[in-house]
């Protein structure tokens, strides 16, 4: 790979935002799927089995990583249906079966639009927080301003303007 698109692609991991991560891990696990079945498909045995296995990497990483204290309940469902998943690849690649890793990847594919919805939703609620403590702001401000101009209310008698 040419070294000016490894930069550029380590440079993008390591600004992304966890979110971003979250999203390009999915993407990396469904692109390594998707090699393994080509390389079943074309008798390349140990093609197969490193993609199989670097997607099941991907899938202990989401394992080792998920956030237990959030929601409990959300994190163990997860954690076994991503078990669930490396099961499934693990026998994929025992018996060079397709349709286990296409079971995972209808999964995973709609883990990941799942995910995007959440992302978008919690952007949004985000901006519009920022949004309206910002106007707050404004109108705090504006609020304790002195608009009165008791000096210029006595010159006003003074000259007969009153």
């Amino acid at each position: 790979m040419n070294q000016y698109i490894k930069q550029y692609k380590k440079s993008s991991i390591e600004t992304a935002s966890k979110e971003q991560i979250l999203i390009m891990l999915y993407d990396g696990a469904i692109q390594f799927l998707n090699k393994a079945k080509i390389a079943i498909n074309n008798r390349e045995i140990e093609n197969a089995h490193n993609n199989l296995i670097a997607a099941q990497n991907i899938l202990q990483e989401f394992i080792d990583s998920m956030d237990r204290e959030v929601a409990p309940q959300l994190a163990e469902n997860l954690i076994s249906l991503y078990e669930y998943f490396i099961r499934r690849l693990i026998q994929a690649n025992i018996k060079k079966q397709i349709e286990p890793i296409d079971e995972v990847l209808k999964y995973l594919k709609s883990l990941k639009a799942t995910w995007e919805q959440a992302i978008v939703l919690a952007q949004k609620e985000e901006a519009q927080k920022l949004t309206a403590s910002k106007r707050v702001d404004f109108y705090d401000t504006v609020s304790t301003v002195d608009y009165s101009d008791d000096d210029s209310d006595e010159d006003d008698d003074e000259d007969g303007y009153a």
